[in-house]
């Protein structure tokens, strides 16, 4: 019977996750899965295959947790996704190179630390009313601040970003107003999809903020965007899981916030069939490397 690990964090306490839903079809399929912290003194060599799910606290040490992902694959076990993939989509400066590909982008401008003078000149680039700035390697919103053009609400934001390489994007009002589109794809193939849309006086759309989460058909134009970024994936093969994060631009386009390769949340709940779905993808790859 082939094993695989769940990789995970040390408590879920604060978040909200599913990956446990995906552990009965994995069975009925033959396998017996553990739910592993990243941190842990694990044998890796004891897993067949292990997938990378919830380690919502990697980007408070990116680099310890890039060596965990070298130690995995090294080791017998394959790792899920490919950890080439994983290093590329760690930064989000991967945008970029959606952009470069002709996939459309969510407007960004980056810097090594964030500035009064760099959230100046996105308000003049841009003429808009408020920006978004985030560090470049971050999860769950942390460290994400909503701002206006007034300069002295800025200083918090300066001052966490500091010294840190980070992004700034106008912020898009259909956040707030139509919600935020993540489409899943297993294998290559789209699962299912939801809108996630934030409480009232909030932008962040995560559970945990108390965004609300519901279940969607995507449009063609969602499903021709999710396409065209999953293509521009710097690797030959489909990958195990994928989740495609777009908001509607002011011109009324869809364009890409967010490509998620690495730990995103499948919401499995969301949609009937979706953790048969990825535990059918994950068995179809089989065990070992």
């Amino acid at each position: 019977m082939p094993t695989c690990a769940f990789l995970t964090t040390d408590t879920l306490d604060a978040f909200v996750a599913y990956d446990h839903l995906a552990v009965a079809p994995l069975a009925r399929l033959g396998w017996t899965v553990e739910m592993v912290p990243w941190r842990a003194e694990a044998d890796w060599e004891a897993y067949d295959v292990v997938v990378v799910r919830s380690p919502w606290d990697y980007q408070d040490d990116p680099d310890a947790f890039l060596d965990v992902l070298g130690a995995i694959d090294t080791s017998a076990a394959r790792l899920e996704n490919p950890l080439a993939v994983m290093r590329w989509n760690l930064r989000k400066t991967y945008l970029r190179d959606l952009e470069a590909a002709g996939v459309p982008i969510v407007p960004t401008r980056w810097a090594e630390g964030l500035t009064s003078d760099a959230l100046a000149a996105a308000f003049d680039a841009w003429g808009t009313a408020e920006v978004v700035a985030k560090p470049v390697v971050s999860a769950n919103a942390d460290g994400t601040f909503r701002l206006g053009p007034d300069a002295e609400t800025w200083n918090a934001a300066v001052s966490a970003l500091a010294d840190r390489a980070c992004m700034i994007q106008p912020f898009v009002p259909s956040v707030v107003a139509e919600g935020e589109w993540s489409v899943f794809a297993f294998g290559g193939a789209v699962s299912h999809a939801i809108l996630k849309t934030p409480a009232a006086g909030d932008f962040r759309v995560q559970e945990e903020h108390g965004g609300v989460i519901r279940g969607v058909e995507p449009g063609a134009d969602l499903l021709a965007l999710t396409g065209a970024a999953l293509a521009a994936v710097p690797h030959p093969d489909p990958l195990l899981y994928a989740r495609v994060d777009a908001v509607r631009l002011t011109d009324g386009t869809l364009a890409i916030i967010e490509l998620e390769l690495i730990e995103p949340s499948l919401y499995f709940p969301f949609a009937d069939g979706s953790a048969e779905r990825f535990a059918a993808a994950l068995d179809e790859q089989g065990p070992g490397v």
